[in-house]
C-alpha cells in the first residue's frame, strides 16, 4: 500500500484547493484570465520579440539539429559525425575530453586517466584536421562546447579551415566560450577571471572582423541549471553574465552594434513544460529591451535573442532509462514552442554511458518526428494568447529582472563570482532540489514514484557503448610523433611572441594563437605560456 501522503499527492481531488507553484516558485492559478496579464501586441519578428525573432518562425527555416558528440580519438569521432550527418543531422556539436578542456596535453600525468573519456582528445592542429576529415566546413555548422581553452580551439579551427582552403568568412557555427559560468557551475576554468575575460573579448572582437557568420560566444545558463538553478535563476544569471561580457567588450573598444548581433545563448530544457516555454519568451523580451533601451543599440539585429538548447542532462535518470525518451520529447517540444534556433536531444542512455549509434539515432529521430509529423512548427508561437502562457511569461519576466537587479546591487556577476556569492546560491539550490527528490515532494517517475517493487527496469539492458581500449595509447603515440616531426624552433618562436603579448594588456591575442596553432603548438604548451603571466584561478574560501 502507498503511504497516505503519497496517495493524497497522487489524487487530483486532494490538490484542487492547494496553492501550486512552478519549480521557480511562481504561483500557478487554477485557471488564468485576460486580466492577469497585460496585452502584448508585438507580432512574431517584432520588438520586443515575445513571440519569436522571425516573422515566419520555422516555416522559413527549421532549427538546427545538432547532436552533441565526441569521444576517444579524432578518427572515432569523425566516424560518428559522418554517421549523424548521413541520418539527417544538420550541424555538428563537438564534445572535448577534460584534458583538452582544462589545458593539458595527453602526456601530462594529470591527464592520463581522462584522455578521450568524456569527449574527443584534440591537443593540436593535426587532431583537428583528422576530426573534420571529409566534412565540408564551408557547408556544415559546427558548435564547440569548450570554455577555458575556447580561444585556443577557435584559433585551431580557423587554422584547420585555412589548411582546407575554406575562407574564414564562410565558416558557420558557435564556440561556447562562456568562462563566467565555469567558475560557478562546471569547473573547467584555468586562468583568473580578469585575464579570462580578456581572452573572451579578444576572440569576440576578432570574430566580428574575420568570421562574421560564426558566433564567438554562447552564453550558457545550461550548466548552472543542471548544477541546481531554477528556470528563473538560469535565465537571470545567464543574462547577467551576458551584460558582463557586453561591458567588457565595450571597455575594450568594441562597438555594440558590431558585436551584439553575434552573441548567442545556450540553455537546458527541463520537464516543466510551460515554465520552460515561458522562460524563453520572457528572456527574449528582456534581452531586446536591455539592448535597445539600456545600451542604446540601434541595429535591430542587436536586439535579437538567439539561443540553442540541450534537452536532457540532469533531468535524465539512470533508473528506468527508457522513460528518458518521453522526458526528452517533452523538453524538445518545449524548446520548439519556445522558439529555439538549435536543439540537441540527449540519448536515453546518457545517464550511463556515451550513446550508442542506435540511441543517438533515436534522439535525432525525436527532433525529426516533432519537425515533420507533429505540426507544431507550422505556425509561429502557437501557445501565444493562452492566458496562462501570457501570465506566466509576465511573472517570469518580473522575477528574472528582480534577480538581475539584485546581482547588480552586489557588484555584477564578475564581482559576485570572485566573492563566491553565486557559487553558494547555486549550491544551496542544488541541496534543496536533492532534499525535495529524497522526500518525494519533487516527483521523479521511476526514481521516487511509480517504482516497481522487484526493481526491474532500474538497470540499462540495451547495447553497451564499446570504447576503444587503445584510444588513449594511440592519442599519445600520435602526439609524440607530432612533437618529433614539427619544426620545434618555429613553435618556440610563436610561443615567445604570444608570451610577450600576454605580458601586456593591449594586443588582441587571436592572431598569435592562430599562428601558434599553424606551427602545431599544442594546447598544453599554449596554456603553459599564458599561465606564466596570468597564473591560475583559485576558488574563494568557504565554498
Amino acid at each position: 500500500m502507498k503511504p497516505d501522503a503519497e496517495l493524497a499527492a497522487a489524487d487530483p481531488a486532494q490538490i484542487r484547493h492547494q496553492q501550486l507553484t512552478t519549480p521557480s516558485g511562481i504561483p500557478i492559478p487554477v485557471f488564468a484570465t485576460a486580466d492577469m496579464h497585460g496585452e502584448h501586441r508585438d507580432a512574431p519578428g517584432e520588438y520586443p520579440y515575445t513571440r519569436g525573432i522571425f516573422a515566419d518562425g520555422y516555416r522559413g527555416r527549421l532549427w538546427t539539429m545538432r547532436q552533441y558528440s565526441g569521444f576517444g580519438t579524432a578518427q572515432e569521432s569523425n566516424q560518428r559525425y559522418r554517421f549523424l550527418l548521413e541520418q539527417g543531422q544538420t550541424g555538428l556539436s563537438v564534445a572535448f575530453d577534460l584534458p583538452t578542456q582544462c589545458g593539458y596535453d595527453p602526456t601530462d600525468p594529470i591527464a592520463a586517466q581522462e584522455v578521450g573519456r568524456v569527449g574527443v582528445s584534440v591537443s593540436n592542429l593535426r587532431e583537428m584536421e583528422i576530426l573534420f576529415q571529409g566534412i565540408d566546413l564551408s557547408r556544415i555548422s559546427v558548435s564547440f562546447t569548450i570554455n577555458g581553452t575556447a580561444a585556443i580551439i577557435y584559433a585551431m579551427y580557423l587554422a584547420a579551415a585555412d589548411k582546407a582552403g575554406v575562407p574564414r568568412r564562410q565558416l558557420t557555427g558557435t564556440i561556447q566560450n562562456d568562462i563566467l559560468k565555469e567558475y560557478v557551475a562546471r569547473g573547467t576554468w584555468i586562468f583568473p577571471v580578469r585575464p579570462s575575460m580578456r581572452l573572451v573579448a579578444d576572440s569576440v572582437l576578432f570574430a566580428n572582423q574575420h568570421t562574421p557568420r560564426f558566433n564567438p560566444i554562447s552564453i550558457a545558463g545550461a550548466h548552472m541549471r543542471d548544477a541546481g538553478c531554477t528556470a528563473v535563476e538560469e535565465a537571470a544569471y545567464t543574462l547577467a553574465n551576458a551584460l558582463a561580457y557586453v561591458d567588457e567588450l565595450r571597455a575594450r573598444g568594441g562597438e555594440l552594434d558590431s558585436f551584439a548581433g553575434r552573441l548567442s545563448f545556450f540553455f537546458y530544457v527541463h520537464t516543466d513544460f510551460f515554465e520552460e516555454v515561458c522562460k524563453f519568451r520572457a528572456a527574449r523580451r528582456i534581452w531586446a529591451r536591455l539592448m535597445r533601451e539600456r545600451y542604446g543599440a540601434a541595429d535591430p539585429k542587436s536586439w535579437l535573442f538567439r539561443f540553442g538548447v540541450v534537452c536532457g542532462g540532469a533531468s535524465l535518470t539512470a533508473a528506468q532509462p527508457y522513460n528518458n525518451v518521453v522526458r526528452v520529447t517533452i523538453e524538445a517540444m518545449a524548446a520548439v514552442l519556445g522558439g529555439a534556433q538549435s536543439i540537441f536531444t540527449a540519448a536515453l542512455d546518457e545517464a550511463y554511458q556515451i550513446p550508442t549509434e542506435q540511441t543517438a539515432e533515436i534522439a535525432l529521430r525525436t527532433q525529426q518526428v516533432i519537425a515533420c509529423e507533429s505540426g507544431i512548427a507550422h505556425t509561429v508561437d502557437p501557445l501565444g494568447g493562452s492566458h496562462y502562457v501570457e501570465y506566466l511569461t509576465d511573472r517570469m519576466e518580473e522575477e528574472i529582472v528582480k534577480l538581475m537587479a539584485d546581482i547588480e546591487r552586489i557588484g555584477g556577476m564578475v564581482g559576485a563570482i570572485e566573492q563566491g556569492i553565486i557559487q553558494r546560491r547555486i549550491a544551496q539550490r542544488a541541496r534543496e532540489r536533492k532534499i525535495q527528490t529524497d522526500n518525494g515532494s519533487r516527483i521523479v517517475v521511476g526514481v521516487n514514484r511509480y517504482c516497481r517493487e522487484d526493481g526491474a527496469g532500474h538497470e540499462w539492458n540495451g547495447a553497451e557503448f564499446s570504447a576503444d581500449p587503445d584510444a588513449a595509447r594511440s592519442v599519445v603515440e600520435r602526439y609524440r610523433a607530432l612533437r618529433g616531426e614539427r619544426d620545434n624552433h618555429a613553435v618556440e618562436a610563436c610561443l615567445s611572441e604570444l608570451s610577450a603579448a600576454a605580458a601586456g594588456d593591449h594586443d588582441n591575442l587571436m592572431p598569435l594563437l592562430i599562428k601558434c596553432c599553424h606551427s602545431y603548438a599544442t594546447v598544453g604548451e599554449i596554456v603553459s605560456t599564458l599561465k606564466r603571466h596570468w597564473g591560475e584561478f583559485r576558488e574563494p574560501t568557504g565554498l
